[in-house]
């Protein structure tokens, strides 16, 4: 078990209705399911990084980028999120759970006589699999339940010639216990992070 004390800020790309709804507390977010959700199944952050957000509710409005449901008005949603028991992986603890839980879902896999997922390009199937396999295993082996799961992600080319940064480079958080987010905001300055308000 890896409890983090602390609370992290993050930002969250959805359409305008739905984020108006979520602030005035007429619904919830919604966890996500989807098969391209790299870090299994839950409701997806982006930390400190309101501009990405904002990046990408802009791109799914354009249909640049996935999305469950189509973001007719870009919108980004602060939230406080408590991380409690955190499968976080840019920790080293972390990473050797994943190198373990490899080995056991690689057997499950031989044993039904499928491949395993393979990640191709943007589709992470295999990080995907593996991340919902350990929490399969902590359920079946009656481990606590991770509430987040935090991972860097690099995404786009490099951020300068010949840099092994690349030029979007972010952290993501996963939240899959709804009870780690303390409260919802709108970030400041409104006229950027949300200029259709």
């Amino acid at each position: 078990m890896f409890y983090q004390p602390y609370s992290i800020i993050g930002f969250h790309s959805c359409d305008k209705e739905v984020g108006l709804r979520v602030l005035n507390g007429e619904t919830d977010l919604r966890s996500s399911d989807n098969k391209w959700d790299w870090l299994a199944d839950g409701i997806y952050f982006w930390e400190q990084n309101p501009i990405r957000a904002w990046e990408y509710a802009v791109e799914c409005s354009e249909n640049k980028q996935k999305n469950a449901k189509k973001i007719e008005t870009p919108f980004v949603l602060g939230a406080i999120i408590e991380v409690k028991n955190c499968l976080n992986l840019v920790d080293a603890n972390s990473l050797k759970i994943l190198n373990q839980a490899y080995d056991g879902l690689a057997k499950v896999m031989r044993q039904a006589g499928l491949p395993l997922p393979e990640n191709k390009s943007n589709n992470r199937a295999l990080d995907r699999a593996l991340i919902q396999y350990i929490h399969q295993a902590n359920i079946e082996e009656d481990q606590p339940a991770y509430d987040t799961v935090r991972c860097a992600f690099p995404e786009g080319g490099p951020a300068f010639p010949g840099s092994h940064i690349s030029e979007r480079l972010h952290i993501q958080i996963c939240v899959r216990n709804q009870d780690c987010i303390k409260g919802y905001f709108l970030p400041r300055p409104l006229k950027e992070f949300n200029p259709n308000l």
